[in-house]
């Protein structure tokens, strides 16, 4: 299959611009801006190319069901009841502490659709846990993944977040009014 996604990524016109921090044996990736489902094909082209597949990722528990439900947790997926009580944020960062090497990846915005402000359970996790968050861009524009030096949540909220959303604020969705941009002050 490497091969396959490698062919993809290249006919496609996809750059890998920087290097995956491969030393992280715990992290959590924030990948944005979340504006497609191709986001998703692309995000397991990219995992099968960088070889991150012991990597990880929140869904929403509706796609773990039916005839698919085998496909997403054999990708790595782990399900969540969005509307749940249960404390997702918990459950997760319990995952990073009882497991050796734990790389998850989700969406800052939790959505494909606009966003008025990135929603905080990637960086609750990431603190509960007490591991890295890496921001990895996905630019349809310029056919670009980036990825951030590691940033280790602070717990001031609001200037940590004023670097994530920097980070994402040039990099063009699939679908370009959907993206980050606007949230950059």
């Amino acid at each position: 299959m490497r091969i396959c996604w490698n062919l993809f990524l290249q006919m496609q016109g996809w750059k890998i611009r920087n290097e995956f921090p491969y030393h992280l044996k715990k992290c959590v990736i924030a990948v944005g801006p979340h504006t497609s489902a191709w986001d998703f094909v692309i995000g397991l082209a990219v995992r099968s190319k960088l070889k991150l597949y012991h990597l990880n990722f929140l869904g929403k528990a509706e796609l773990f069901k039916g005839r698919f439900g085998f496909f997403f947790r054999k990708m790595g997926g782990y399900p969540v009841d969005r509307f749940s009580n249960n404390n997702v944020v918990d459950q997760v960062a319990e995952q990073f502490k009882i497991r050796d090497q734990f790389v998850l990846a989700l969406s800052p915005e939790g959505t494909r659709k606009k966003v008025d402000k990135l929603r905080t359970g990637f960086y609750h996790i990431a603190l509960k846990a007490g591991v890295p968050i890496v921001l990895a861009g996905l630019d349809f524009g310029r056919k670009e993944i980036s990825f951030s030096e590691p940033i280790l949540p602070t717990g001031n909220m609001e200037e940590d977040f004023k670097k994530i959303i920097h980070f994402f604020a040039d990099k063009e969705g699939k679908i370009p009014e959907y993206g980050l941009k606007h949230l950059d002050h």
